[in-house]
């Protein structure tokens, strides 16, 4: 999962949320699972469009699928795999797990993983919340996600955001996370320290709101960096949905 970065010793890990153009959370317009059968299919153009980078690059990245996404487009999960990119589970519905509970949140990510396993033929050991969603107060979390085999994570965010977020989480680097008798890498979004501002910078529209020389500045004095992306990052023709703020339109 993770890479040096070559000319230092920083750690560079590049993950995908693999997810169509209108898995958008907070939007009552999208949330009905049902209308999403009938919007436009843009994820193949899109991850090919990331897959020929990563060919060209010669660099292998983990990609968080969501289960919903498999189920629909098999051959386009089997062929990221085929390439040689590790896959592990992004849930099956892109439900923000502190609006979920214990067993909604279980079954979710079990029919997820069963899903992507039927499909690519490998276990799925790792796993990243909707919108890194897991919250203080939905930390129960994390024993359904150690009791369904997942070794690695990479939900939290130790920061205040939009989707989840834990503003007092100290920790921004890999460290080991024991949940009873089981134990969990976690990966968590890394942030740069600026006095006491915390900064997200290396990851969704952190990436088009920040000048790229400045994701450098702050790059490069990170001895890790979580970066993500989402196949609708690529996309600057994607359609905008009804009822979107102006925020999430930019």
């Amino acid at each position: 999962m993770a890479e040096k970065n070559s000319g230092n010793n920083n750690i560079f890990i590049l993950t995908i949320d693999l997810e169509e153009w209108y898995h958008i959370l907070d939007l009552d317009s999208i949330a009905d699972h049902n209308k999403w059968e009938h919007l436009e299919v843009r994820i193949y153009d899109n991850t090919y469009k990331i897959l020929d980078i990563l060919g060209k690059k010669k660099i292998k990245a983990t990609f968080f699928v969501l289960g919903w996404i498999a189920k629909k487009f098999p051959d386009l999960v089997r062929h990221i795999s085929d390439q040689g990119h590790e896959i592990g589970s992004h849930s099956q519905n892109h439900i923000l797990i502190y609006k979920s509970d214990y067993k909604s949140f279980k079954y979710d990510l079990q029919e997820s993983i069963d899903t992507i396993q039927s499909i690519i033929n490998k276990k799925v050991v790792a796993f990243r919340a909707p919108g890194f969603s897991i919250k203080e107060d939905s930390l129960w979390a994390f024993k359904i996600i150690a009791e369904a085999g997942i070794l690695i994570d990479s939900s939290i965010f130790p920061a205040m955001r939009a989707h989840g977020g834990i503003k007092q989480f100290r920790i921004d680097s890999p460290f080991l996370l024991k949940i009873g008798e089981y134990i969990i890498q976690e990966f968590p979004i890394n942030i740069f320290k600026l006095g006491f501002f915390k900064i997200p910078f290396n990851g969704g529209g952190y990436f088009r709101i920040i000048p790229f020389y400045i994701f450098k500045y702050f790059a490069n004095r990170s001895n890790y960096v979580m970066t993500y992306f989402h196949p609708r990052d690529f996309d600057p023709y994607q359609p905008l949905i009804e009822g979107m703020s102006f925020i999430k339109k930019i």
